[in-house]
């Protein structure tokens, strides 16, 4: 490299001729010619030696055009590769594009305000709720486009009543509304590739829309899927929860953390690029849209009533009358025509029954009152409309009235 340089530099510059240069440097004349024929300096290139893998690259070709995608290890299997897969292995990843053709993605610039990213995050710890169960939650989070600024909560479940009352605890907290949610296609949203009818109601209200991700494309929404591995990798290492409260507080406390981190791709911190992406984002509706879990069932007997799962006593009063039941993420209430006949506090466990002391006194009421108003019934069945008593006569009576002998001695039996 020296050499090309200075032999170069003697004679154009200095104009020295080429014997000259080569009794300078001690070099051959021909080693000058060379040096000035070429115009890049000389560069080792070790000769490039065969691969076992030449020999059957023409099978491995005619597998790929007709199916491009097929592993490595079936193609081996066909051509009956006994040697290293790794090498094999090396080739078809040169040579598989020009079968399957190159998808690239473009590069998405996000305006303030525009879009905000939803997903739906699974914890592999087991979270406790109570009456010894240990369940894997899901956690909703949340990304805006332009600052990055990342959101999330854990929820009770992936029903839409729950998907919707955790987006409303973000934006509410956010105190405004992007212009698009983006979503994949979560059964509880858009699992069918059309919007369901609570998601599109719950967008309708805070005049948002929300769009639907093409199916199996997590690139779609990169920003809330690097998050949810952020997630994995920076908050749950070496953290223990003793309830879902505890979780979401110890997730507050560390988002307020992550949201002051500088982003590499921005340079700025989330926090300080909020302001730009509220200034543009549409303001809270003047009413709370519609979320939670809602049913309404006709009271039965035993007056509990069942949500997600578990089962809540209700006031027995209410018994044969329809009852409209609303669980948000912390209470389950019920009403009757407008008037509260129960609450209790949102229990995250499955298949347990919920019950408050005071429904068990009532209904302990209810049936004494009940019983004594049979049996006064019963007594006043009994007697004549002027009081005195009704006499009951045996059915032997009518039997002997109407000359019936049902009985039947043991030589009728024989003979029957």
């Amino acid at each position: 490299m020296e050499n090309w340089a200075e032999i170069r530099r003697l004679h154009r510059s200095e104009n020295i001729p080429i014997k000259e240069i080569a009794r300078l440097l001690g070099v051959a004349r021909n080693t000058v010619r060379a040096a000035l024929a070429s115009d890049r300096p000389p560069k080792y290139e070790r000769s490039v030696r065969g691969s076992l893998v030449d020999a059957v690259e023409i099978d491995v070709r005619k597998l790929l055009v007709q199916f491009p995608r097929m592993p490595a290890t079936v193609i081996a299997e066909r051509i009956g590769w006994d040697h290293s897969i790794t090498t094999l292995k090396d080739r078809i990843r040169q040579i598989r594009p020009e079968y399957v053709g190159v998808d690239p993605a473009d590069r998405i610039i996000y305006r303030p305000g525009e879009i905000m990213q939803c997903d739906l995050w699974f914890p592999e710890p087991r979270i406790p709720v109570g009456h010894s169960q240990l369940l894997m939650l899901p956690v909703l989070v949340m990304t805006l486009g332009f600052s990055r600024f990342h959101c999330a909560r854990m929820i009770p479940s992936r029903q839409a009543g729950d998907l919707l009352g955790g987006m409303w605890s973000v934006l509410l907290a956010l105190g405004a509304v992007p212009k698009t949610l983006i979503w994949d296609r979560e059964s509880a949203i858009g699992g069918t590739g059309t919007v369901t009818v609570p998601a599109a109601g719950f967008a309708g209200t805070l005049g948002t829309r929300i769009q639907l991700a093409p199916a199996r494309d997590p690139e779609f929404k990169g920003l809330v899927e690097r998050n949810n591995g952020f997630l994995e990798t920076s908050f749950l290492p070496g953290r223990s929860f003793s309830s879902p409260t505890d979780f979401n507080t110890q997730l507050d406390e560390w988002l307020l953390r992550a949201n002051n981190r500088i982003i590499r791709s921005t340079g700025q911190r989330p926090v300080d690029a909020l302001e730009a992406d509220l200034a543009v984002m549409s303001g809270l509706p003047p009413m709370a849209p519609v979320t939670g879990l809602r049913t309404r069932v006709r009271l039965a007997r035993d007056y509990y009533v069942r949500v997600d799962s578990v089962d809540y006593s209700v006031d027995p009063r209410a018994i044969g009358r329809f009852i409209d039941v609303h669980a948000t993420e912390a209470m389950v209430t019920m009403t009757c025509n407008g008037d509260p006949v129960g609450a209790h506090q949102r229990c995250w466990a499955k298949r347990v029954t919920v019950t408050d002391p005071a429904h068990v006194a009532v209904a302990k009421t209810l049936r004494a009152g009940f019983a004594a108003d049979k049996l006064a019934r019963e007594r006043a069945a009994r007697h004549h409309a002027d009081g005195h008593r009704v006499t009951l006569r045996a059915l032997t009576d009518y039997d002997t009235l109407f000359g019936s002998d049902f009985t039947t001695t043991s030589a009728e039996r024989a003979t029957s």
